[in-house]
């Protein structure tokens, strides 16, 4: 199975003749956005103190999920919010240029990168480009497992100074909540 089919669970998702680009109405909606704009005295650094790495799944979100405001923390989001060069890269700025001293993590049920395979995903790639991609995938079958794996990956960084507040959670999909995961 492709990684299209894998994912969205149809293959003829991905069609151009059933996609419309989005940005047009986007820029609109921007608009009476920064029409209405209140935030402008906001500071860079997090008011809480916290660096929340999620995943980039559009069911996630974040400030919902954590009662977060506009300020109160950073929010790095990538696939499967696994940890990874680019997300300690970010870390470091947040806590040794920012001031944030905590560190959420949160993958999630249901995830994408559940549903396809780092050889398989490659091997996609390879057949239709002609080139592996340089970076891994970080596919993963438990995202409990995979959370403990982030969270071991940012003790063991000698870029993150602050790590006595690390902590991980899974967010279910289907219930909205937080189950939270300890390191072993």
């Amino acid at each position: 199975m492709s990684y299209h089919a894998a994912c969205s669970g149809k293959a003829d998702d991905m069609t151009d003749d059933v996609f419309t680009p989005s940005t047009d109405d986007f820029l609109a909606r921007n608009q009476e956005w920064a029409d209405a704009f209140e935030h402008r005295d906001l500071p860079v650094s997090p008011r809480r103190h916290v660096a929340v790495v999620a995943c980039m799944d559009s069911r996630m979100p974040i400030f919902g999920i954590l009662g977060l405001d506009r300020g109160d923390a950073h929010i790095i989001r990538n696939a499967g919010g696994v940890v990874t060069d680019d997300v300690i890269r970010s870390l470091t700025l947040s806590q040794r240029a920012l001031g944030t001293r905590e560190i959420i993590l949160m993958h999630h049920t249901d995830c994408g990168l559940q549903k396809v395979t780092e050889a398989g995903f490659n091997d996609d790639l390879q057949a239709e480009l002609g080139v592996r991609p340089p970076w891994a995938l970080e596919s993963f079958v438990d995202p409990y497992a995979d959370t403990r794996q982030s969270i071991r990956r940012l003790e063991l960084s000698p870029f993150i100074p602050h790590k006595d507040h690390i902590r991980g959670f899974v967010y279910n999909v289907e219930t909205g909540r937080l189950d939270e995961v300890f390191a072993e």
